[in-house]
């Protein structure tokens, strides 16, 4: 069953503001010196791209359509931050570190897109092996 319209919005606002406190959390408790390397961020980011990425191999996800709403643009959502990699990058080069804020850039990029194709890849992988359960 699906929720209707304010239903959907008030499943992904919630999703988003537990998402959000838990990113908030993570930041204020493993806090990155200015002009290192914004660990923390990066692993929030890549950590909820591969997250987005299984979601779909989630049974509950895929027959659920509130869940996938809660967890997905949700959750995750709120979780995942590219404005704060951006101000992160920004204050990297600002502050003269510029080949750390490249690496920032571009690694965090790379770093999610591999999650990504990590995720999609394990899906798939599952996908088959159930097919293949089926059909026996």
């Amino acid at each position: 069953m699906t929720a209707g319209l304010p239903g959907r919005l008030a499943l992904v606002a919630l999703g988003g503001a537990v998402g959000a406190v838990l990113r908030w959390w993570l930041t204020s408790t493993w806090d990155d010196a200015a002009g290192t390397f914004p660990w923390t961020t990066f692993a929030i980011n890549v950590s909820g791209s591969l997250l987005l990425a299984l979601l779909p191999a989630w049974a509950a996800a895929r027959r659920h359509e509130r869940l996938t709403l809660l967890l997905g643009p949700g959750v995750l959502g709120g979780y995942t931050t590219f404005s704060a990699a951006s101000e992160q990058t920004r204050a990297l080069l600002d502050g003269g570190h510029v080949a750390l804020g490249g690496l920032y850039l571009v690694g965090t990029l790379a770093a999610c897109l591999a999650a990504v194709a990590l995720g999609r890849r394990a899906v798939a992988v599952l996908a088959a092996t159930a097919a293949s359960r089926e059909a026996s």
